[in-house]
């Protein structure tokens, strides 16, 4: 099964849209878990077997294992993912984009050490930067187009030929360089109008849309700007607003109730 293939089955299985980030930041544990050598695996996981049942995924960001040096508990809570919760991709959020043979091993990285059934890449060094990830036929693709941060004015809004920069990214990542069907974008939940034109320039093709919760992007918005004529089509990423929902022994309850709350709220707009 391709990961879109996953993706799909997920959206129509759990009825949801909701991709649950996993963000961890030992500051904001709960005391009983600091000072375990395990604790980034144990709160992720807890989090994560909470949360499952309203997911059409999960989203670790690796930066924040990496900057622990907690690389080993990544790869053990995304093996833990994929044997307790096999039906829910499993999206590494690494940003990565180099020249092909570094991206080699970036793709090594997310699909072999890792084992992720898709990754986030930067789109800055072109096709060539992408295609080693594509070898992984069955592994899936997001390419950054319009950030939810308000830095991405800086470059993603400048016009290249009578269309802004993000536009053609987006152009390219639905037509020429998605030979395999294997990518998707990321569009910011703070900015609807501009996912409401990369939905009209890319058709069908998977979003995974981060900003709402913390950030504060409008879940109704996003909803009607992203979705595709059968209410799927994106992955609406989640994290702090449900990682922290909770402070003590219950954070796990607490989180299940936060996503709870956020899957249900994007059902009411997508449905409408």
């Amino acid at each position: 099964m391709t990961f879109i293939d996953k993706l799909r089955s997920r959206w129509q299985s759990a009825d949801s849209l909701l991709c649950v980030g996993l963000d961890p930041d030992p500051t904001r544990f709960p005391a009983h878990l600091r000072g375990r050598d395990d604790a980034i695996f144990a709160f992720c996981a807890a989090i994560a077997d909470a949360t499952a049942a309203y997911a059409c995924a999960f989203k670790p960001q690796v930066a924040y294992f990496a900057s622990a040096r907690a690389e080993d508990q990544l790869e053990s809570l995304i093996a833990h993912l994929q044997r307790s919760h096999p039906q829910v991709p499993v999206v590494l959020d690494a940003k990565r984009g180099d020249i092909g043979a570094t991206a080699g091993h970036y793709a090594r990285e997310a699909f072999e050490r890792y084992g992720a059934d898709a990754v986030t890449l930067s789109p800055f060094m072109g096709r060539d930067s992408i295609e080693p990830f594509m070898a992984y036929a069955d592994r899936g693709i997001f390419v950054l187009c319009r950030t939810s941060n308000p830095g991405g004015d800086d470059l993603q809004m400048l016009e290249v030929d009578g269309e802004r920069l993000y536009e053609r990214v987006a152009r390219l990542v639905a037509g020429n360089w998605n030979a395999g069907g294997q990518l998707g974008l990321v569009v910011g939940a703070t900015y609807p109008a501009e996912l409401a034109r990369v939905r009209a320039l890319v058709g069908e093709l998977p979003l995974l849309v981060p900003g709402i919760g913390a950030q504060g992007g409008d879940v109704q918005a996003s909803v009607h700007a992203g979705r595709t004529a059968d209410g799927t089509g994106m992955l609406i990423n989640s994290s702090r607003a449900i990682l922290y929902a909770g402070s003590g022994e219950n954070f796990a309850e607490a989180a299940a109730s936060a996503a709870r709350h956020t899957r249900d709220e994007i059902n009411r707009h997508r449905r409408r």
